[in-house]
């Protein structure tokens, strides 16, 4: 049986947006080993199409970079959308039954499938559908933006701390 798992980069203050503060060398790595590893991710059509980025190569990229494309492209995608018509390499579109489809996919794989945008994890938290919360803390403060709980405060219990790169703090929570 696979596992939900909704992490993301957030501030201080509860905010995620990839364009205030980026990841550090070591806490990249992180990434790039963690897309390595999992069964796969869901998506948002919001987070998907920021994603996509990552379809196609770049020039300028370095080695890093590239490493962490080619994860991406190798995961299967669920991308949750109502208004997408299509979607790109190695993604399923999920337009109605979103509960159905997550409990399918919890069901026959194994291992970790990651949620992708705040929103959707907020679909899926009130769904009780997530099984892990992994909030990777940066020393910023933004002040406003997405918040990473994007509805109701599940009720939750620490389950680890670790310190990861330079500056990151991951902090993994279970539903209590």
């Amino acid at each position: 049986m696979a596992k939900i798992v909704f992490g993301m980069n957030v501030s201080l203050d509860g905010y995620v947006d990839h364009e205030k503060f980026a990841p550090g060398p070591m806490l990249f790595r992180h990434w790039i080993e963690q897309v390595r590893s999992v069964t796969g991710s869901v998506y948002g059509r919001r987070m998907y199409e920021i994603m996509r980025y990552w379809d196609e190569d770049h020039p300028e990229w370095t080695p890093e970079l590239q490493d962490f494309a080619a994860a991406w492209r190798s995961q299967p995608k669920w991308v949750v959308s109502r208004s997408l018509t299509s979607v790109g390499p190695n993604a399923t579109l999920v337009g109605d039954n979103v509960e159905a489809v997550i409990r399918g996919l919890k069901a026959e794989r194994a291992g970790e499938i990651h949620v992708s945008g705040p929103k959707l994890a907020g679909s899926l938290s009130e769904l009780a559908l997530i099984d892990e919360y992994r909030l990777y803390f940066h020393p910023v403060v933004l002040g406003r933006g997405a918040p990473f709980f994007a509805g109701p405060r599940p009720r939750l219990r620490l389950e680890a701390s670790d310190l990861i790169g330079e500056d990151a703090i991951r902090l993994t929570y279970v539903p209590a």
